[in-house]
């Protein structure tokens, strides 16, 4: 098969789910954390994922149909495109997570740092010089 074929039609239906799939990642990387929205989508998708699985161990044949109307001749070769999926789905949002996580803790870091800063003057000195009163030495008790 040439390098630069036309894919069937049946084939071109699987490349622009792959590709979209794709860009939504590519989106996943650059948008901001979207909180409960976000985590809400998450679990959506996790438990869609499970009933797939699911499916696909009861029902094994559904899955080559799947596979055949979508252009794939078979269906653990679309379970591994799924898997390649989820998989790139799985590094974005880990690596999302991990740059808020490193973002926290310097942020964490650096006010540690300031709240436990030592002042350099000892109180009664500024700008090096002492003042007046703290020259004469220790006040004798009257």
């Amino acid at each position: 098969m040439p390098l630069l074929a036309v894919p069937s039609t049946s084939q071109l239906v699987i490349q622009i789910l792959l590709l979209i799939a794709l860009v939504v990642i590519g989106v996943m990387l650059t948008r901001s954390a979207a909180g409960a929205r976000h985590q809400a989508i998450r679990r959506i998708l996790l438990l869609a994922f499970v009933v797939f699985a699911a499916a696909t161990v009861l029902f094994p044949q559904a899955l080559t149909e799947v596979a055949n109307l979508v252009g794939v001749g078979r269906g653990a070769d679309l379970l591994l495109y799924a898997m390649v999926i989820a998989f790139l789905g799985y590094i974005t949002t880990s690596y999302r997570r991990m740059s808020r996580m490193e973002d926290r803790i310097a942020q964490l870091s650096r006010q540690l740092a300031l709240s436990t800063v030592v002042s350099p003057e000892p109180p009664g000195i500024r700008g090096g010089v002492k003042s007046p009163k703290d020259r004469e030495g220790p006040e004798s008790p009257s």
